[in-house]
């Protein structure tokens, strides 16, 4: 069955705009400019560090490269190991792996999806350097826990808050919690500016050496604040600096950030009332988060009872109009997680949610309209698989 002619399709996501984009993007070019830490770059950093009380954010290219900025500040090294989930996207992993750390991955809990905190402890070896909780869906891990367990082992905490923007934890903003933290603005995130990310940086004593490794491993920020009279090489860096096009659309994002937060949690919440008696009737799952975890609604997402119905719900939408998706390969089972020793049946919770998750549309545009169209195509999907 195909969506007639009178409905369009609704695609899993859409960039947008709501408000002055372009006006900044125009302005970042008639202010003479476009490459990085210009005014918009530095409006950005300045919203970030105010609203979220972080000690420092620099905006990034990627949050993949804030997350490898944060493996070179954290000393990762050959011979460590690193911590962390396998239901991740591969930046997480790869960001240390590229530093020669080994990954031990940690299974996550059944209701929100995040690294498991009862699990961490029995993974820490000598050789652990680090914990990388990852905020699954803007739902926060259990970071009181974490933070005692790193605290006890003298490891580093570096959240991969990428889907976390905005997020808190018993009234704390994710990405402030741990040592050192990685933001994404990719066009699928709340706020977004196509790519672009930002290193959240709450412990000062890092706070220089991000600069340099940031300005490709040279003090140039220094030398622009008339600190040195020259600037030169003097740490290892790469090109990690956004353009100021990138900066000026996120920027006017960010001025929107409340109208944003709360049109998705218009999408979240009426997603999650529409599609609640089919979880009482027992069809599928819906997200959960814990009273201390104060959301985002960065996606809505359902787990199907088996891997096969999944498989037949995802062709199923798309042939009335809708595209939804699966997300994570869980990185053990991957083709480079094998080669690393990722050995398949030793992470059960992953293995038997990842299969069966399914992500709906989700983005600012999308109407109400389309939201029960999603809704009631489930609803036939399920009328044909009761049993």
């Amino acid at each position: 069955m195909s969506p007639s002619n009178q409905e369009s399709v609704i695609p899993f996501n859409r960039p947008f705009i709501v408000g002055k984009e372009l006006f900044y993007i125009s302005q970042a070019v008639l202010g003479g400019k476009l490459a990085g830490d210009g005014m918009f770059t530095k409006r950005c950093n300045a919203w970030l560090e105010q609203k979220f009380a972080a000690k420092k954010v620099l905006l990034t290219t990627s949050c993949t490269t804030a997350i490898e900025m944060c493996a070179i500040l954290a000393g990762i090294s050959p011979g460590d190991e690193v911590i962390m989930p396998s239901y991740t996207f591969v930046s997480t992993a790869n960001a240390f792996v590229l530093r020669g750390a080994t990954i031990r991955f940690v299974d996550i809990r059944p209701d929100t999806l995040n690294l498991d905190e009862k699990l961490i402890e029995a993974a820490i070896t000598k050789k652990t350097k680090a914990i990388v909780p990852v905020h699954y869906a803007g739902v926060s891990c259990e970071m009181d826990a974490i933070l005692d367990i790193a605290k006890r082992h003298k490891l580093m905490v570096i959240e991969d808050a990428a889907q976390g923007v905005n997020a808190t934890y018993k009234g704390r903003y994710l990405g402030t919690l741990g040592n050192l933290a990685a933001y994404s603005f990719h066009e699928t995130k709340n706020f977004i500016s196509g790519e672009g990310g930002a290193l959240v940086i709450n412990d000062p004593g890092y706070i220089e050496r991000a600069e340099i490794i940031r300005e490709k491993g040279t003090n140039r920020s220094k030398f622009f604040r008339g600190e040195v009279d020259k600037y030169t090489w003097v740490d290892i860096g790469s090109s990690y600096l956004p353009s100021e096009i990138i900066a000026a659309f996120l920027y006017a994002q960010l001025e929107e950030a409340d109208v944003i937060t709360r049109k998705r949690w218009a999408i979240y919440s009426y997603y999650a009332e529409q599609l609640a008696p089919l979880q009482d009737r027992g069809f599928l799952q819906l997200p959960s988060s814990p009273p201390e975890c104060h959301h985002n609604a960065h996606m809505f997402y359902i787990v199907l009872r088996t891997a096969e119905e999944r498989d037949d719900l995802i062709p199923f939408l798309r042939q009335n109009g809708i595209q939804a998706v699966f997300h994570y390969i869980p990185l053990h089972t991957s083709p480079m997680g094998l080669s690393m020793g990722g050995k398949p049946g030793s992470l059960p919770v992953t293995e038997n949610i990842a299969p069966r998750l399914l992500r709906l549309p989700c983005y600012f545009e999308l109407e109400k309209d389309h939201q029960d169209r999603v809704v009631r195509t489930i609803e036939r999907f399920f009328q044909g698989h009761r049993n």
